[in-house]
């Protein structure tokens, strides 16, 4: 009965793992670190990216999608309806070893959210200021995006469903036949107590704490300040939307793709 479950579970946990946007949102983390890298080497927001950087590339080290993967391979697609039918079944150190993963990947991204909170609260904090527009506002921008893609996939929670699962299965695996991988390491019967802190309570502090934050809206009046429309600009688009109706109506040749060469 558990094994569609744990596939199941392994199924929908790889897909949240895998999605494009925590990869996009890491690969243009790891290039707007590159192109700042020696002007603003001891810069805190800066420093605070590198800390959020460095817990993306040992998600990604880990390989804790692929154990997740591997583990899903090795699962039957068919379960047995009769009980006294034999059925392979993961071993106990493979169930070990990907429960082990899943815990050091729970703590890993709890402590990725925590970075990116306060990575973004020293951003706005220093965009406040007016120091280095630029970057603050980038990486202010980057990080909730990372931060609500890691919340909103439900990366986190599906990694905690997923060790439920691992331990249930694990428990039954070990009394059918008992070969222990890990010794000196008593796995959590709830992981709560592992991580420290009740998940559903850490995201709404973490979220509650980024959306009450001093909106830097003061330095953006003064560089963008409200001017009157005269009658230069009024004169100026009425122009340009003569020449617009003009290129429909006669159908000018290239006016279509003005990327390509007119011949």
């Amino acid at each position: 009965r558990w094994l569609p479950a744990l596939r199941r579970r392994c199924e929908v946990t790889g897909k949240r793992l895998s999605g494009t946007g925590l990869a996009a949102e890491g690969r243009v983390l790891r290039a707007v670190l590159y192109v700042y890298h020696h002007r603003l080497l001891r810069h805190r927001p800066y420093l605070g990216l590198r800390q959020v950087e460095q817990c993306l590339k040992r998600l990604w080290k880990m390989n804790l999608l692929g154990c997740i993967e591997t583990l899903a391979e090795l699962i039957p697609k068919k379960s047995t309806s009769q009980a006294h039918e034999e059925c392979l079944v993961p071993s106990q150190p493979m169930l070990e070893t990907v429960a082990l993963k899943v815990l050091g990947g729970c703590k890993l991204i709890l402590r990725l959210l925590d970075c990116c909170c306060k990575a973004f609260l020293l951003s706005v904090k220093h965009l406040c200021s007016e120091e280095f527009i630029l970057l603050n506002t980038l990486a202010s921008g980057l990080l909730s995006r990372l931060w609500f893609v890691i919340q909103y996939r439900c990366v986190l929670q599906s990694l905690v469903s997923l060790y439920g699962v691992l331990l249930t299965s694990l428990h039954l695996v070990a009394e059918t036949q008992r070969m222990p991988y890990i010794k000196g390491f008593t796995f959590p019967s709830d992981i709560s107590d592992f991580l420290g802190v009740n998940i559903s309570s850490e995201m709404r502090k973490q979220k509650a704490r980024m959306l009450t934050t001093k909106k830097p809206t003061s330095w953006l009046n003064k560089l963008f300040p409200a001017m009157p429309e005269t009658a230069l600009d009024v004169g100026k688009k009425r122009n340009f939307a003569t020449c617009a109706s003009a290129v429909k109506k006669h159908n000018v040749p290239g006016a279509a793709d003005v990327g390509k060469p007119v011949l």
